[in-house]
């Protein structure tokens, strides 16, 4: 299952709600290498984090979203 571009943050709790709208609704459809939300549904049930060409089909790497995320608060909190 792919979930969507992995590089998008989430508006504050508190945003207006053209960001909320433009966050939900307005996506750009790039083409060339782009990291994405994949769930690995059938083996690990984990979320990755999967670096890909969109046009090709290449995948340059995968990593596991959790610890992204984890070392993203991390790094926000230091």
């Amino acid at each position: 299952m792919v979930r969507g571009d992995a590089t998008l943050r989430r508006p504050d709790p508190s945003a207006p709600e053209k960001a909320w709208t433009d966050f939900v609704f307005l996506r750009k459809n790039p083409m060339g290498r782009h990291k994405e939300f994949w769930h690995h549904q059938s083996g690990c049930r984990r979320w990755l984090i999967v670096d890909r060409d969109t046009v090709t089909h290449a995948v340059f790497g995968v990593e596991d979203a959790a610890t992204v995320v984890a070392a993203e608060r991390a790094g926000e909190e230091a």
